[in-house]
Order: C-alpha cells, then structure tokens, then sequence
C-alpha cells in the first residue's frame, strides 16, 4: 500500500524546538505547550496517518477539527505520522495504556482488542441516519468470536491496478486478467526494457498484492470460518504463477521495495503496471507530470477463479478503554460521517466512504474529474464495492490474521520461490508451520 509524498505536517514540540535551536534560542528543553483556547473545556488527541493527498490533512487539520472543536467546546489536537511508524506508535501506547484518545490504523488492528472499547454504539448511532456499513467495513473491525467492534471505519481506499496504456497498446494487450499481465508484462519488458512493479519485500503493497493473487486463484489463509487453510493446492498455484511473474516480467529490484517505491518507479516511467492506490495519478496530476496521462486505472485482474482485489488503506479508528475523553470521541467519529462529502471531496476521492449514503452521488463524481486526462479516468472505481475485499477474505480480519499479515509471513513464502531461494514445497511448509503457531496462539486467547 502506497505513498509517498509527505506532506508539511501541523507543528509539533519537536519541529518548533528545532527552529528554534537553528536560531540560538533554546538553552534547555522543556515542556512545550499548546495554549488551549480559554473557553475549550475539553481535549480530544487523535492520533491518524500523514494522508496521501496533501489537501486532505490541510482541511482536517486547519478547517474541520476547529469548526468541530468551537461547537462542541473541545481542543481538538491531531497528530500526523507516516504509515511505517503507525504499527511502532499504536504498540507504545497500548503498552504504556497511555497516549491519544482515539488512533487510526491503516489497517485492521484486531490485536488490541483488549485494549480498546466496543464500538457498537458508534456504528449504530451512525446506522439510524445513514444506513449500514458496507460488508467491507464490518469484516474489518468486528470479531464474531467475541461480538465486539474492536474499531471504528470511516472510509477505505480502493487498491486498482495503474498501468501504462501506451506500453500496453504497444504490445496490444490489456492487464485484465493475471496471465495477460504475465504476458503483456513480459511483451513489454522485451520491447521496451519496462518491467512490471509488483512488490516482494517485508513492506504492506507486498502483502496486499500477493493476496490479490492468491485470493484470484482461489487460495487465501483462512476461510470463512477462520480455519487456517494457507496449505492447498490453489496457493501452490499462485506461488508457481508468481514465480512466472518475476523471471517473466519483473526485476530483482522489487525485493528491496519499500511502501512508496511503485509509486516513484511508475512516476518515473520505469514500471509498466503497479498495484496502488489513485495517489500514483493524483501525485502525477499534482506535479504534472508528463507520463501520467499516459497512466490509467483498471479494476482488479481476473484469475483462474475470480477477478478480486483488496482494499488498499483500510481506515480504523480506535478508541483506547484508557483514553481520557471517550465520549467526546465517539461524538467526533459519529459527527465526522455527517460531514463525509466533503471528506471524500477533499481527499480527491481517495477516502472511499463505509457508509455509501454519504455519497450519493460518487459514481457521478468519480465519472468527470476536471484534474483526468481523460476526464473518466477514475470511472473505473465506481464499482469497486463489487471486486475490493478485507485482508482475511473470505473470513473477518482477526488477530491471526493480523499478525501473520504484519510479520509478512506470505510476502516472505513468495519472494523465496519468486527468486528460487526455497521449492514451493518447502517454502509452503515453512509459512504454514508460521500460521498453525499464530493460529495456537490466537486460539488459545479466545479471539478465533
């Protein structure tokens, strides 16, 4: 998953001791406070990700959260990090039990159940005005084991696949189906020394596009019940088309990617397919960019089974049992969705909405961009409800799930036989040894 320009955050102790160190003005360090203004009763601390689109941190950060602060007599404080400090951040303050008041992961976070409230109240008073969340959302914070939300979801942000349309029309082709792209990819590496970006490394675009590909041959981790079921013949299937792939179409640099480097190869012109969010054409809208006219978006690739893909950023807030005002988060978080235009809006729609009645209007938006070339660019998104799932598919997101996904458990088995280091056989045996002691663990806990 994704990004990679990062944006100028809100000021923070240490950015404001820095410029004042450059200048001579700081002898010691000590406590740095932010005056409240005096008729905020209350504070609220929230934790969330710097945001991929630049204007969306801009509008949260300096608009929205101080409208929402003067009516509801809070100080509304947001502190932004990157993606690879969010997994190091959320397991400090849930071993201190003290932090933020409401923190948002990138993903599902099943792990600290234990340590954060039901949600169930937020999502029902959500659900009287707007209606349901989509399936998506609840597979991503809900255990049915226990009958707890263990999160909240505002939005997702659909994972398409970006390819260069001019490379593809050279060898006239389209990367509609996981052969095609092992073909085309392959055409286009030969003609014109361009390979395909599909990551494998320890990094979270590995982990969501190898499970694209398993769950388009009709292999996953678990099944719908939460058995572990990594050990079939439709992972060693995938595992044998991936390892196609590589030699095929690809380059050895993709073992050493991180989360942003499909992002620059294809704004480089240096990868003729990724899989990524739409923050590789707004970026290149942004920079203008010549090649990104060139790029397009196609819905998820069809495999021997399926044509399905994941959601790329799956957003999911979570109010810490041990924050210090609760209630004035979960007020935050039911206020927030009435106001999800113009979130959708502002992330250039990026933030896909959990609660579709809060866009009524999306596939028309989505439709005309006026920044696309062409103006329906991102039109292919207006469906994306019917092929994007959650990580755990086609069970829910739990623990297990979780820690197999963030010890990149799968992306280790495929870049092993991708690069011929271990047979699929062995390699299989290893990941699934993994799982079983994950899966013993989570077990034995009670949360699967």
């Amino acid at each position: 998953m994704t990004k990679k320009n990062t944006p100028k955050r809100t000021v923070t102790r240490r950015n404001v001791i820095k410029r004042a160190a450059a200048f001579g003005l700081v002898a010691s360090v000590g406590p740095f406070i932010m005056p409240r203004p005096a008729k905020a009763a209350k504070t609220l601390k929230i934790l969330q990700w710097v945001h991929f689109v630049p204007r969306f941190d801009k509008w949260f950060n300096e608009k929205y959260i101080k409208e929402w602060g003067k009516k509801n007599d809070t100080e509304v404080i947001v502190d932004n990090i990157s993606i690879a400090q969010i997994n190091a951040r959320g397991a400090a303050e849930a071993s201190a039990k003290k932090g933020h008041d409401m923190f948002m992961f990138n993903w599902p976070p099943p792990v600290y159940e234990d340590l954060v409230i039901d949600h169930a109240e937020i999502y029902q008073e959500v659900a009287k005005k707007w209606g349901k969340p989509i399936d998506l959302a609840v597979k991503s914070t809900y255990n049915p084991k226990t009958k707890k939300y263990y999160g909240f979801s505002d939005s997702f942000v659909p994972d398409p696949i970006n390819y260069r349309k001019d490379l593809w029309d050279s060898v006239g082709m389209k990367p509609d189906t996981w052969d095609n792209i092992r073909k085309g990819g392959a055409a286009i590496k030969k003609k014109h020394n361009i390979p395909v970006g599909v990551g494998l490394s320890a990094e979270i675009d590995t982990a969501m596009a190898m499970r694209t590909i398993m769950y388009s041959f009709g292999a996953s981790v678990q099944d719908a019940n939460s058995n572990l079921v990594l050990n079939s013949k439709e992972t060693r299937e995938a595992l044998k088309f991936v390892k196609a792939l590589f030699e095929e179409a690809m380059t050895p640099e993709v073992l050493a990617w991180d989360a942003s480097s499909n992002n620059r190869q294809m704004l480089a012109g240096k990868s003729s397919l990724v899989l990524n969010a739409i923050s590789v054409t707004r970026t290149g809208e942004s920079q203008k960019l010549p090649v990104t006219d060139n790029i397009w978006l196609a819905k998820a690739a069809k495999g021997p089974v399926r044509a399905i893909g994941l959601e790329h950023v799956m957003n999911v807030y979570c109010i810490w049992n041990f924050a210090q005002n609760i209630e004035g988060a979960k007020k935050f978080l039911i206020d927030f969705i009435d106001n999800y235009k113009q979130a959708f809006i502002e992330s250039e729609y990026y933030n896909f909405p959990c609660f579709a009645k809060t866009v009524p209007d999306l596939k028309q938006l989505v439709a005309k961009d006026e920044r696309a070339k062409p103006a329906d660019k991102y039109k292919v998104l207006d469906d994306v409800l019917d092929w994007a799932t959650n990580v755990g598919f086609p069970g829910y997101a739990n623990a297990a799930i979780d820690e197999t996904f963030n010890t990149w458990v799968v992306n280790t088995m495929f870049a092993k036989v991708a690069t011929g280091a271990e047979t699929i056989e062995d390699a299989l045996k290893v990941a699934d040894a993994q799982c079983k002691r994950i899966w013993a663990k989570w077990k034995e806990k009670g949360k699967i």
